[in-house]
């Protein structure tokens, strides 16, 4: 791990003796992760010798064929699974998690979704009312909050569930193919909204993802997983400037190298 110095001035060292700042702590920290369900001749190995630290405010972007252990991934790292082995530290409170689905509660309003998490964190009425007004506008709905979310699009009913996420108040938040049956129109405007978000709150987010070129395009860094049983292929850091567009040269060169990747990783699956 990198050392950090205290400055005194331009480039010069504090004096010796002089108090050194901790570094940082990454949000989400997994040492030698695996999984296995089941026993014996039943076993199934899902996720193996996993070890992956995500630094605070970094947009990971994860990919691999299915059955390769993404969402166990994420299940793990949000807390609803257990590790067989190895150690999973998540730093700043218990992530915030989304799906495909968005999941809301039809009898409730958009407004009253997006309560929920305030409320079953005893947030007082006011400062409820508040938040979720600033929630909505943030997400571009302010004037959907009475709405059922029968009434809404499938890319407004994740806006609601981006929204209802933020009112977790995670410094995480676990992205499971959140856009995987959107149309290509809606999940392009969702990505600049996704972008926007993440830049002003300074989340860190772990997106799971099909769509190489949403990978690239979303994320500071690429992770590719070999298929059964998950493990770390390769990872890239994407230096493409934002704001990034699916049409941009280099997001185009960057997502064919990994697709290429991962083609090798199934066709090798399948001679094994």
């Amino acid at each position: 791990m990198s050392r950090i110095l205290a400055l005194t001035g331009p480039g010069q060292p504090a004096p010796e003796g002089a108090p050194q700042p901790e570094p940082r702590r990454p949000a989400i920290a997994l040492d030698d992760v695996t999984k296995v369900y089941g026993h014996g001749d039943d076993a199934l190995v899902a996720l193996e010798h996993i070890t992956l630290e995500v630094p605070r405010g970094q947009f990971l972007s994860i990919l691999g064929s299915s059955g390769c252990g993404k969402s166990t991934l994420l299940s793990i790292i949000a807390g609803l699974e257990d590790v067989s082995a190895g150690r999973v530290v998540v730093d700043g409170g218990r992530p915030s998690l989304m799906f495909q689905e968005a999941a809301l509660l039809p009898w409730l309003t958009v407004g009253r979704n997006v309560e929920l998490p305030l409320r079953l964190r005893g947030v007082a009425r006011a400062e409820r009312e508040w938040e979720v007004e600033r929630l909505l506008r943030m997400v571009h709905l302010e004037n959907f909050h009475r709405k059922r979310p029968h009434e809404l699009s499938g890319g407004m009913r994740q806006r609601v569930a981006i929204a209802r996420a933020l009112a977790q108040s995670s410094e995480v938040l676990l992205m499971d193919e959140p856009f995987g049956a959107l149309d290509a129109i809606t999940r392009d405007i969702l990505h600049e909204d996704l972008t926007r978000i993440w830049e002003e709150t300074g989340s860190t987010i772990v997106f799971v993802t099909h769509n190489v070129r949403e990978a690239v395009r979303l994320g500071d860094r690429v992770v590719l997983l070999k298929p059964r049983p998950g493990r770390m292929a390769r990872q890239w850091w994407i230096d493409v400037p934002r704001p990034r567009r699916y049409e941009m040269p280099e997001v185009g060169a960057l997502a064919d190298e990994i697709t290429e990747h991962l083609r090798e990783e199934i066709r090798s699956h399948g001679r094994t």
